[in-house]
């Protein structure tokens, strides 16, 4: 039997998702595969609240894909395409796969390289969607696609230490393919962007956190059990409210203005009219009735003491 390249365990409404491929953490097509099915078990599971990424190999979170697997897509495609044909060629692919059982036959043919990337892209894209928080606990260097793995999760807490992280595609003739390009700029600015794609710069984590690339340095030792708190407490966020938040940030915020309020808005009514959200907004007036007070601030719990300290906002 094949070991498995993403270990999960539960804890309550918190999925901890080991990767891990012996012996140098490489991203490969098997393990997309097996994300590809944790993020499907969070779509159909409304009970899981947040998921936590994190890396088994004792210095990397993941290394970046295997470039075996890249070399011989390239070799079976046989064709060089200019980006016009490549994207046409990738739409074909898009329309194929969704045609039950066509995808199957694509994976013998050598357009199998074009697919995979599509479903990578999507994989990616599922994650942005979902109603659960994705927290990526960067236990140690990531770079290449175990960048943009990190990129696509909502929430990335970088070990301390002589660690990197970056997309350093470039070095070797190919430019990021997985998102890198476009989480990139929306991190931390086109123009840096475009800079560290094209030096392929690897970043220490203060140097990370500096430009906005992770939102936390923790110590090596503890950043898997700080991301756990994290993903412990988002959890406790109804899924209905982080889909909500996540669509206006990630669709609404690349969009122009108007596009983007107009994607707030609706979430927001989706949202507000929602059994979970009237329960909140209820047990809220009720304290503050029997209180008299407003709910004040607490650091342990990383915000003010509204309705979740009331009622349990999980349940839709």
């Amino acid at each position: 039997m094949t070991p498995s390249h993403v270990v999960i365990r539960r804890e309550g409404r918190v999925l901890v998702a080991t990767l891990q491929n012996p012996p140098h953490g490489l991203m490969t097509g098997a393990m997309v595969g097996e994300l590809d099915a944790l993020v499907g078990e969070v779509e159909r599971d409304t009970g899981i609240g947040a998921v936590v990424l994190h890396g088994a190999h004792p210095d990397r979170f993941l290394a970046h894909y295997d470039v075996a697997e890249l070399v011989a897509a390239a070799r079976a495609t046989g064709v060089r395409a200019t980006p016009r044909q490549a994207g046409a060629a990738l739409r074909a692919v898009r329309a194929i796969d969704r045609v039950p059982g066509a995808g199957r036959a694509l994976e013998r043919t050598p357009a199998a390289g074009l697919l995979a990337l599509e479903r990578f892209h999507e994989l990616l894209l599922r994650m942005n969607r979902v109603g659960a928080a994705f927290i990526a606990a960067i236990d140690g260097s990531a770079m290449g696609g175990g960048c943009e793995l990190s990129l696509a999760c909502d929430v990335r807490y970088m070990a301390d230490g002589d660690f990197v992280i970056g997309q350093p595609e470039i070095l070797l003739g190919i430019m990021p393919g997985g998102g890198g390009t476009q989480r990139l700029a929306r991190l931390v600015g086109s123009g840096k962007a475009l800079e560290l794609v094209l030096e392929g710069t690897a970043l220490s984590p203060q140097e990370a956190l500096d430009i906005g690339l992770v939102n936390r340095i923790v110590a090596q030792d503890r950043v898997l059990d700080e991301a756990i708190e994290t993903a412990r407490r988002l959890a406790r966020r109804p899924r209905i409210a982080v889909e909500g938040c996540k669509r206006a940030v990630y669709e609404g915020g690349s969009a122009g203005i108007a596009h983007g309020m107009h994607v707030e808005r609706a979430v927001f009514m989706a949202t507000m009219t929602g059994p979970a959200a009237l329960r909140g907004m209820e047990a809220y007036l009720d304290g503050l009735q029997k209180t008299g007070e407003l709910p004040g601030y607490d650091p342990v719990a990383r915000g003010h003491l509204l309705a979740g300290t009331y009622t349990d906002l999980t349940a839709e």
